[in-house]
């Protein structure tokens, strides 16, 4: 379609062109007849766009100003924000330049005033292309005559009102989803339709059910798609064994959560004669039951990635294939898609091959007790698994080699503590805390990495149509911010336009090992570095100082894994000889697959963090008025986060700084007291008092003790 807009933009930019009725254009462009349709849409677009316009007589002329389309951004307050492909920062919107825009919307904007040293640039709406939302889940309350309902979406900026005839069987304190029938304009509130009652605010899993409603995520699988699954059954086809490298009699691992159910690794080393490292990374041949245009994969695709939601799964891929045919689970004949490697002493891959292959998992294994094992803590451990210890051993020797290789090369190992978040039988959290990893995540991690470089690198050198993760270069500018930080630590990260290196980083992460600090600059950084994505093209992963890397190891749980799968698949079907029409046919999809899964990992990533919030706000509403420790995490010109030892973060607002007045120092990023000199700035410790906690906002306020 952009090729095509662009085709039109050209012909009307020659300066011979004069304003044309489409058919003229289209008659001069060549346009074939049987295309004339689709070439109508393509100018309705640039219209749409602001790009061109009609003239009274219908004819078409180019538009004299430059207009800009991107999704706005709304405050709170009234004014808003909108990123634009072409800039770096962010464009302001003032509230009476919003055209009523709402969060999320699609807008056409018009630069107003260009940015300064003072301020970012400005611009006003000058179009709504596309409301993100036409649903919204919120609390009503009823007023007799009419109801209205406030969206959990704060940002959204409007109530929405609710006629009588629209209210549904909804009472006040229930939990809704409504359609938008009308939006806001010229002052007046949205107006909607109640189209699903969720259940009163409080009751159990109401919470989780309105976040999977708000983002209008699949909760459940067409009976079609299920159907088309449940018939694979639990056993591998006998007819295809015969076509695959029989790895059955080998003692093969899988090493996991306690509650994983979706087993879609397993792995393997062995030490050759030469003293090299046999790695055996075995991944579910997903690809085999998730046929290309299958119910299955149009289903997988829409979704794009597995969802976790604290206690709630939302899949990729239907139970009867995740937790069946698909998982690795111990004892049972398992299809995989298997990369053997030969390892020397110094981690380097010094040899490679994948293979279709058939595994029989010898023992699923945990990561507490896989780590019990290396540290020899538990006995009865050590006693069940006896005959498997060498194996273990041996995995973690390799791991290591791998670790220390990475760690040369730069690889950024942030130590940043996830949530370890309980619930009852009710959904209720009943603990927060620290989720503690040991080496035997990092083994697996080490390995699962090795793999995945192992794979990129071998099919760029192929040129083969594929997805790639990429993670690019950080902004020299977020790195002088960064380094505002790091001078309170006494320490800098050396970079230059052309020279940003992440073994900069690593020193620094290294440096910060083991001190109150770690957490804190950990925390700095990872917010200095850009967000990976998925590309066709490979432009290296910065984070792990890696020159090829790509996601192959879960296709049970991500669309590029298995997408890639079928791409070797192909390679492996035909010996390496494929049509240079299959490899531009499918280059063409690996840019249109690279950029959906990118946007449902967005969605995902936002929605496992909202159900974080969520649920740390409700535990703490139970604890206001307690006392706790914490640590500066960051300070803004509104006031101070401190997040607390259980990883639990609140907002310290000005006034609840005590009674001195603060003066916001931008450059370094502190608060200075006026007449005490009195300053906080990131990774100061202190008292602070809970003093609000709200579940619906999602927000924790705290106050300073001391």
């Amino acid at each position: 379609m952009e090729e095509k807009e662009q085709k039109i933009l050209e012909f009307m930019k020659e300066k011979d062109y004069v304003p044309m009725k489409a058919k003229e254009i289209a008659m001069l462009m060549r346009v074939p007849k049987k295309e004339y349709r689709d070439f109508l849409e393509v100018l309705g677009n640039l219209e749409l766009k602001f790009k061109i316009q009609k003239n009274r007589k219908n004819r078409y002329r180019l538009v004299e100003k430059t207009y800009y389309d991107g999704i706005y951004r709304k405050n709170q307050k009234g004014f808003g924000f909108v990123r634009l492909e072409e800039r770096e920062d962010e464009v302001y919107i003032a509230k009476e330049n919003s055209l009523n825009a709402l969060n999320g919307d699609r807008v056409l904007i018009e630069i107003l005033e260009e940015e300064n040293k003072v301020k970012s640039a400005e611009a006003k709406v000058v179009k709504i292309l596309k409301h993100e939302k036409d649903t919204m889940v919120g609390i009503f309350q009823n007023n007799k005559n009419f109801g209205f309902v406030v969206p959990d979406d704060r940002n959204f900026g409007t109530d929405i009102f609710i006629a009588k005839k629209d209210m549904g069987k909804a009472r006040s304190n229930h939990k809704v989803l409504v359609k938008i029938t009308k939006y806001p304009e010229k002052g007046k509130k949205a107006e909607g339709k109640i189209i699903e009652v969720l259940g009163n605010v409080n009751e159990a899993g109401v919470d989780m059910l309105s976040l999977i409603k708000e983002y209008s995520l699949p909760s459940t699988f067409p009976e079609p798609v299920v159907q088309e699954a449940k018939r694979f059954e639990n056993k591998v086809d006998k007819k295809d064994i015969p076509n695959r490298v029989d790895f059955r009699e080998r003692e093969i691992f899988t090493i996991d959560g306690e509650d994983a159910k979706d087993l879609d690794d397993a792995v393997r080393v062995e030490k050759l004669s030469n003293g090299n490292y046999q790695l055996e990374v075995h991944i579910a041949d997903v690809s085999f039951y998730v046929r290309e245009n299958s119910l299955l994969d149009k289903e997988a695709l829409m979704r794009g990635t597995s969802i976790y939601m604290l206690g709630r799964v939302i899949p990729m891929l239907p139970r009867e294939l995740s937790n069946g045919i698909c998982s690795l689970n111990a004892g049972e004949d398992r299809f995989t898609l298997s990369c053997i490697m030969e390892i020397d002493k110094t981690g380097k891959v010094v040899a490679s091959e994948i293979v279709k292959g058939i595994i029989n998992v010898t023992q699923r294994m945990s990561y507490t007790d896989v780590q019990a094992i290396l540290d020899q803590s538990n006995a009865q451990t050590m006693e069940k698994y006896k005959p498997y210890i060498s194996h273990f051993k041996l995995m973690e020797e390799l791991a290591q080699i791998l670790k220390n290789k990475r760690k040369e090369q730069g690889y950024l190992n942030l130590d940043i503590p996830e949530s370890k978040i309980d619930l009852d039988m009710d959904g209720k959290v009943t603990n927060i805390s620290k989720y503690e990893t040991t080496f035997a995540h990092e083994i697996i991690e080490q390995f699962m990495l090795t793999a995945n470089e192992t794979v990129a690198e071998k099919f760029f050198w192929l040129e083969a149509p594929f997805i790639y993760r990429v993670h690019e270069d950080p902004d020299l500018e977020k790195i002088q911010e960064l380094n505002k930080f790091l001078f309170n630590f006494g320490m800098k990260i050396k970079a230059s336009q052309d020279n940003i290196y992440p073994k900069e980083f690593a020193k620094i992460l290294e440096e910060v090992k083991g001190k109150e600090e770690e957490k804190v600059v950990s925390n700095l950084v990872l917010r200095t570095l850009k967000v990976a994505r998925y590309e066709a093209q490979n432009e290296g992963h910065f984070g792990i100082a890696s020159k090829y890397y790509c996601h192959f190891t879960s296709p049970i749980r991500r669309y590029p894994d298995l997408f890639i799968h079928r791409v070797i698949s192909n390679y492996l079907k035909e010996n390496y000889d494929v049509s240079e029409k299959w490899i531009e046919e499918k280059r063409v999809q690996a840019e249109d697959r690279a950029k959906q899964s990118s946007e449902r990992e967005k969605i995902a990533t936002k929605v496992e963090r909202e159900a974080e919030d969520l649920k740390k706000a409700e535990y703490m509403e139970k604890r206001i008025g307690e006392e706790y420790e914490g640590i500066v995490s960051s300070v803004t010109s509104f006031g101070i986060f401190v997040e607390l030892e259980n990883t639990v973060e609140g907002l310290i607002r000005f006034d609840d700084l005590g009674d001195e007045y603060f003066i916001y120092d931008e450059d370094r990023k502190r608060l200075i007291g006026e007449r005490t000199n009195q300053t906080y700035k990131i990774g100061d410790k202190v008292m602070i008092r809970v003093k609000k906690a709200s579940k619906l906002l999602r927000q924790i306020d705290f106050e300073l003790v001391r």
